[in-house]
């Protein structure tokens, strides 16, 4: 982020192209930079679960007469999505404790409106701890969200639930009489 804020108007070539506009707004690069940093990780994390998928589902796919495309929207995406949710959620997770770092090139974010707070108040503890309780949920609704995705992907892995036992009748000195006779 540094470097992409503080170092690419260094270059004439940039700071004479149709970019330039874009790229000295501090927002923009904080977001191409976190983006760059994270599209790697989600790469890999999507290929593991491209690669996950076995060998013989795909020709299965194949074999029953499905296209290409098909078989991927059908076959292989719902599968590999399933897959990769579990890395991707930490990802996100990673990727949100990384927005702390935009405050480096002067975009206000959750950090660097505390430090401003704390530069007014000199009241370090509470104002970081409110930040540390955005943070988290933040995080927790990120969690959950594609925690729920990934239940409603994989609902028929799950058991089913077990059957309730009907109640007996509750006895009554009437049906004790009855049982009795």
């Amino acid at each position: 982020m540094f470097l992409v804020y503080y170092r690419l108007g260094q270059f004439g070539v940039i700071r004479h192209s149709f970019m330039w506009p874009v790229l000295r707004e501090p927002y923009v690069c904080a977001v191409l930079s976190l983006a760059l940093c994270t599209a790697g990780y989600t790469a890999e994390i999507i290929r593991g679960g491209l690669m996950a998928i076995p060998v013989g589902q795909i020709e299965a796919g194949y074999s029953i007469g499905l296209s290409g495309f098909s078989l991927l929207r059908r076959g292989i995406a719902p599968i590999a999505l399933r897959l990769c949710l579990p890395a991707y959620s930490t990802e996100t997770v990673l990727l949100v404790k990384s927005t702390a770092l935009a405050s480096l090139v002067t975009v206000w974010e959750v950090t660097g409106v505390a430090q401003e707070i704390i530069h007014q108040t000199y009241r370090t503890t509470e104002v970081f701890t409110r930040a540390a309780i955005i943070y988290l949920l933040l995080n927790f609704a990120i969690v959950r969200a594609l925690g729920f995705v990934e239940r409603r992907l994989s609902g028929h892995l799950r058991s089913p639930p077990a059957p309730v036992a009907k109640s007996a009748a509750p006895l009554t000195p009437d049906a004790l009489l009855e049982k009795k006779a």
